[in-house]
């Protein structure tokens, strides 16, 4: 396992203070607020502290409230809604600084047998075509942010291959979707939860940029924000975060300064694992 995947697990493994309420710390990776897929992974991660063992959440929906402080650590309160004959539900709240800055609702469900179908998955190369993003990152390292640096050129918890690259210093217009490998950075445990709170994690990086590309703008264009409002997934079947994942983004609208995405995330045997969707703020500031 790789030091930096080693240092992720153990962020969002957090400290238990008492029965249904746990204690995050936060990671700074240089962002003004922090990473929205570390609160999502937080919170996944604070629930099934509180759920039987033999079942793993199918679905969950969150909102983003205020953002979160970096520097700061956060407290996830879990509300248990229901425990069924065959499914469990969870509410988690996360605060800082007094005031709740993210809600999450979680469903869990054992596994049964019953009818299945899916997508195919599309026929994209596999990951040993492509470039790391790190890779990537290094060849524009001096143009970028001293405190983003790190965050985009180091050795990541969370090894990203984009199929199609966009510049985010000088972004061309282009069709609203893109095509991402993503892998752990090193062997994992074998609990599914730990599998599934670590792909929310890291479902949020890179995700509501796509709404972005027909327009001609990145994260990096002066006076322009770019927030989550709101981000759900369901997982349909097992995964290891430790072996590829194609991770199939579009981005089918934006209007009132709402951009909306939604992404297939499929194993390398072709079977989709999980569906996310998130809807967020791109505008222009006043500043």
């Amino acid at each position: 396992m790789s030091k930096p995947l080693k240092e992720l697990l153990s962020l969002l493994q957090l400290e238990k203070l008492e029965e249904g309420l746990f204690r995050g710390q936060s990671e700074n990776l240089g962002l003004p607020q922090v990473y929205g897929g570390q609160v999502l992974g937080q919170a996944l991660s604070a629930a099934r502290y509180t759920v039987s063992e033999d079942r793993t959440v199918h679905s969950f929906h969150s909102y983003f409230l205020y953002p979160g402080d970096p520097e700061k650590a956060i407290i996830y309160d879990v509300e248990n809604l229901r425990d069924g004959r065959s499914f469990s539900t969870r509410r988690v709240k996360a605060v800082q600084n007094g005031r709740p800055i993210f809600y999450l609702t979680a469903s869990y469900h054992g596994d049964a047998p019953g009818f299945e179908h899916q997508n195919p998955m599309p026929e994209i190369p596999g990951p040993e075509n492509f470039a790391s993003e790190t890779e990537l990152a290094s060849h524009i390292a001096e143009f970028l942010p001293q405190k983003l640096r790190k965050t985009f050129c180091g050795e990541k918890p969370i090894e990203t291959r984009p199929v199609t690259v966009i510049n985010p210093l000088k972004p061309q217009k282009a069709e609203p979707k893109q095509y991402l490998w993503i892998r752990a950075n090193g062997d994992m445990p074998e609990s599914q939860l730990i599998h599934q709170y670590l792909l929310a994690y890291a479902s949020d990086w890179g995700f509501l940029v796509t709404a972005l590309h027909p327009h001609g703008v990145s994260l990096m264009t002066p006076n322009f924000q770019v927030a989550t409002i709101d981000h759900s997934i369901w997982f349909h079947r097992p995964f290891k975060m430790d072996e590829w994942l194609l991770y199939v983004i579009e981005s089918p609208t934006a209007s009132n300064t709402r951009g909306l995405v939604r992404g297939e995330i499929y194993n390398q045997q072709g079977h989709l694992v999980a569906t996310a969707v998130q809807e967020g703020v791109m505008r222009f500031t006043d500043k």
